[in-house]
């Protein structure tokens, strides 16, 4: 697997007279080799409605070798291979892109013959710092050429941003243009591989009505649900499983606080098999942070500790792995894709009910309400003796008055987008609050060996100061939350 990033790519138009020019001299102790050109032959495959394209995933078969491109959270992509020189797609590739298919067959949707020139410019020691491809592309239809365009990229490595506007330069003055950087195969494909995923979210109207605004949240947390399913089967990046459980836990939230809203049979029971999702992914993504966590006390203790911590954290990463896997399999049953079916439906036709007709601005804000009530009930209930499990369920009310007053801010105004930044800050302070419990409680668990026990209970009292902070510091973000101004948007 590769991982490429836009952000060290730059993309240029030319003309069919178009020729690289020379880049010799281009800077010191740079040397750039002869061009190489090679013809490539690609197949893209896709559905009839283009719907991977639509979400950023193509899927090309090119020299007995077929490529998975999956689009990666914090932007870039992953670039997987499989071997195969049939014309039937590998198991393995669909089986990460099933949550887009759902059902439905691939097929070739474009053909592009390619006459590539490439230019590698390294410095005195050979390392290559950037490359220039110049792509003269022909779609093609049967025999018949139905379209040709010129693309150049600029393709830069490390320690080869200094080289950028002199290659710029370069390149411009023999004819190329700057132009927005869209893959090939999407310039061949047309405007309809570049639109909407099948998962869209709304644009809301100048005057919303409280059924915008609901489809709309729960638009964006599906979407957030199947753009991760790739990267969670892929591995790797811890934030691909929270990124994921983030959009169940706020479509759960936006089912509960909206339900006046919806069909009360239809939410519930939507919310309850979320549910079973977010236990799914929980127990991965709790045993990540707590992995994290470990990783950087490690380095807080004396060297002749840390070798029995990192055994601690080998046992720690072995109940990782064990809860992804029980994951992988719950996201390969019936069961997981029968509710992406269902997800899909909702955020299309969520059911509403007619009282959802009515202006957003009037009717959202006390819905907020009862969240906030629930929360600040619980929240004055605390004191310096509550028990830990007290807090965290403080925690989650904060979770859910912060998803509320996130989903209605569009159409409340900037009070409400405050409102939820503040439930954000208290959710984190009492989050690292348990975050320090949860792993005083599994180093509890695990230290048998007498070594073990001992580096354990060294790294159980780190974490005991830390909990003791944060029991001091969330009074202050609670204040924060609690002011009457900034609450005052909400109308009970």
């Amino acid at each position: 697997m590769r991982a490429a990033s836009p952000d060290r790519q730059v993309t240029l138009g030319a003309s069919p007279t178009f020729h690289l020019p020379d880049f010799s001299g281009i800077a010191d102790g740079v040397v750039a080799s002869p061009e190489h050109e090679a013809r490539l032959e690609t197949t893209y495959y896709d559905t009839v409605d283009l719907r991977l394209a639509r979400w950023g995933v193509s899927l090309s078969h090119h020299d007995r070798r077929w490529t998975l491109r999956i689009p990666m959270g914090g932007g870039g992509e992953s670039e997987l291979d499989f071997e195969g020189s049939t014309r039937r797609p590998p198991v393995e590739a669909l089986d990460l892109v099933r949550v887009y298919l759902r059902g439905a067959s691939l097929e070739p949707v474009a053909r592009l013959s390619n006459w590539r020139r490439r230019v590698a410019l390294r410095d005195g020691s050979g390392h290559e710092l950037a490359e220039v491809v110049d792509d003269e592309v022909s779609v093609l239809s049967g025999r018949r050429v139905a379209a040709r365009f010129r693309e150049v990229e600029v393709d830069l490595e490390a320690g080869g941003d200094e080289l950028l506007g002199s290659l710029l330069e370069r390149l411009q003055q023999a004819g190329a243009v700057r132009t927005p950087r869209t893959p090939l195969y999407l310039r061949a494909l047309g405007p309809t591989a570049q639109g909407e995923p099948d998962v869209a979210v709304p644009r809301l109207p100048r005057e919303p009505a409280a059924a915008d605004v609901v489809r709309a949240a729960i638009a964006a947390a599906v979407q957030l649900v199947l753009r991760y399913d790739p990267l969670v089967r892929l591995g790797g990046d811890p934030e691909n499983v929270h990124q994921a459980r983030v959009g169940t836990r706020r479509l759960r939230s936006h089912l509960r606080t909206f339900r006046p809203l919806l069909d009360r049979a239809w939410a519930d029971g939507l919310r309850d098999e979320l549910g079973w999702l977010a236990g799914e992914l929980g127990p991965v993504r709790d045993r990540e942070v707590l992995h994290e966590r470990l990783l950087v006390l490690v380095g807080s203790l004396p060297a002749v500790d840390v070798r029995p911590a990192a055994a601690l954290a080998a046992t720690l990463a072995g109940h990782m792995e064990a809860a992804r896997t029980e994951l992988l399999q719950a996201m390969s049953t019936p069961r997981y894709f029968e509710l992406i079916d269902r997800l899909v439906e909702a955020a299309a036709r969520p059911a509403l009910l007619p009282e959802a007709s009515e202006p957003a601005a009037r009717v959202l804000p006390a819905l907020v309400v009862k969240p906030w009530r629930d929360l600040r009930r619980a929240a004055q209930a605390l004191d310096e003796r509550s028990p830990d499990a007290d807090l965290h369920r403080v925690r989650i009310l904060a979770k859910r008055v912060r998803y509320a007053s996130e989903a209605a801010g569009p159409a409340v105004g900037a009070e409400a987008t405050r409102f939820g930044k503040l439930a954000a800050g208290l959710q984190d302070v009492l989050g690292q609050h348990q975050d320090s419990v949860t792993m005083q409680d599994w180093l509890r668990s695990v230290a048998t060996a007498r070594r073990r026990a001992f580096v354990a209970g060294e790294l159980c009292a780190i974490e005991a100061r830390r909990a003791a902070d944060s029991r001091a510091n969330w009074p202050a973000a609670w204040h924060q939350l609690d002011r009457r101004r900034a609450r005052a948007w909400m109308r009970p």
